[in-house]
C-alpha cells in the first residue's frame, strides 16, 4: 500500500498530461473507418465542462435510421473506443435529426438533393433576403453551393465563404 500511495501522484500526473494533450484529430480517421459500413460519420468531438464528448450521428440516404442501428453501432464501438481514446468521454450515437443545423462542409454534400434553410452573411447582388429555403443541387469545395431556390425557381451559386449557416427543413 506504501508503494501505490508513493507513486500515486505519479500516475495521476500522467495521465492530467494526457488528457491535456490529447488531440481527437488523431484518431478521427479510424474512427471513421470503423463506422463507415454502418453510415455513421463522427461529427463532433469537443470538450464541454471539462468533460469530452463523442458524437457520431448515423446517416442513410435509402431507410430511415432506427434505434436499433444506433444501439448496434453504440455495442460495437464501446470496447474499441476505450482502447483508443486515453480520456474518459461520453458517446451519442445518433441520427441528425430532422431539422438538424450543418456541422460541417461535408453535410452539403451527404444531404444533396435534400431540403434545407440557408441563411447567408450578406444578400446576394441586387436582394435584401439573406434567409432562403430550397435544395440543395451540388455542393463543390472551391466553388461552393448550387441551390434551387423554392420561391422563385431560381438555381444560385452561392460561394461557401457566403453561407452563415444551413438546416435541414422539412414541409
Amino acid at each position: 500500500l506504501a508503494d501505490f500511495m508513493e507513486e500515486l501522484p505519479n500516475k495521476m500526473q500522467e495521465a492530467a498530461k494526457i488528457a491535456e494533450n490529447f488531440d481527437p484529430e488523431q484518431f478521427k480517421n479510424v474512427i471513421n473507418f470503423a463506422t463507415a459500413a454502418n453510415g455513421g460519420r463522427p461529427i463532433d468531438f469537443s470538450k464541454e465542462n471539462h468533460r469530452w464528448f463523442l458524437r457520431i450521428f448515423l446517416y442513410s440516404k435509402e431507410r430511415n435510421i432506427t434505434l436499433d442501428d444506433c444501439e448496434n453501432v453504440t455495442r460495437s464501438l464501446e470496447g474499441f473506443l476505450d482502447d483508443l481514446i486515453p480520456v474518459k468521454y461520453y458517446l451519442e450515437v445518433s441520427s441528425p435529426g430532422l431539422e438538424r443545423k450543418f456541422k460541417s462542409e461535408k453535410e452539403f454534400i451527404i444531404f444533396k438533393g435534400k431540403r434545407i434553410s440557408l441563411k447567408l452573411k450578406e444578400p446576394l447582388m441586387g436582394e435584401v433576403e439573406k434567409i432562403f429555403k430550397g435544395e440543395i443541387v451540388d455542393y463543390d469545395y472551391n466553388e461552393g453551393l448550387t441551390f434551387f431556390r423554392f420561391d422563385d425557381g431560381c438555381e444560385l451559386q452561392i460561394p461557401k465563404e457566403n453561407i452563415q449557416s444551413a438546416k435541414l427543413y422539412i414541409d
